[in-house]
């Protein structure tokens, strides 16, 4: 009986988290132009975004910038990592705190802050500074997950490649990297997920030449719900949870 109610309850909040989404994807195959009746089968929606040159632009600028901030972010974050878990340094224990503090710390006031550091260096706002605000908010992230497999790994590995002579930069090439790189991997794409999703920090620090596709859909919303955007964001959703059942697969496979 208990059995019965865990798994009923369990299907009860997955039901409540996935009803919406199931709904905007059912209404992106909707025929009408309003998302209110349906009205018939179609992939009319799908097509029309397809032959939209400008969202396809945009839709290129949000793929660029989630790739170069993915790849800023584990690069640093992979070497914070590291460096946090190996090495004893004046510090340390304040950059571990402020590492979570940053995890925790509410998106309006990270991206205020952002734009005020901009405004305060004279930069103009735009491409780079999207860049830097997102490989910012995706370092924490990648650092929590290298550090979760680093903390599992043998030291007795490390240990062994320096009594057979490897140098710092050998032992790190050739024996730790290589077991860390399923973490490595998954800390990029959860980076890649953060930045293609992100809206809040994106809209204080994006400026007029450059454009990406969640402040598009932002913008196409307060206009009204349209088919169009339920198509976009279906697709956007599902580009996400591939994402995120391979980032889940990796870091299964490492445990």
């Amino acid at each position: 009986m208990m059995e019965l109610v865990r798994k009923a309850y369990l299907s009860f909040i997955l039901l409540f988290l996935y009803a919406p989404i199931l709904i905007l994807i059912a209404y992106s195959f909707n025929s009408g132009t309003y998302s209110t009746e349906w009205e018939g089968f179609t992939l009319d929606w799908y097509k029309s975004l397809a032959k939209s040159s400008d969202l396809l632009e945009i839709t290129f600028n949000s793929f660029l910038l989630a790739f170069l901030a993915a790849t800023g972010a584990t690069i640093v974050g992979t070497a914070a990592a590291i460096a946090l878990k190996r090495y004893q340094f004046l510090g340390k224990k304040a950059m571990q705190g402020l590492l979570f503090a940053l995890l925790m710390s509410p998106d309006v006031v990270m991206g205020i802050a952002l734009l005020v550091l901009f405004v305060a260096l004279r930069m103009d706002l735009g491409f780079f500074t999207l860049l830097l605000s997102h490989i910012t908010f995706g370092i924490p992230f990648v650092i929590v997950t290298v550090m979760g497999r680093i903390t599992s790994l043998d030291e007795n590995l490390t240990q062994a490649a320096s009594d057979l002579g490897a140098s710092e930069f050998q032992t790190l090439h050739k024996v730790i990297l290589p077991l860390l790189w399923p973490a490595v991997l998954s800390g990029w794409l959860l980076a890649f997920t953060l930045s293609m999703d992100d809206v809040i920090i994106s809209f204080f620090v994006s400026g007029p030449d450059f454009e990406i596709l969640p402040l598009r859909i932002y913008s196409m919303v307060r206009l009204g719900v349209k088919p169009e955007i339920n198509a976009l964001c279906t697709i956007l959703f599902i580009l996400t949870m591939a994402i995120v059942f391979t980032s889940r697969k990796l870091v299964g496979d490492e445990e």
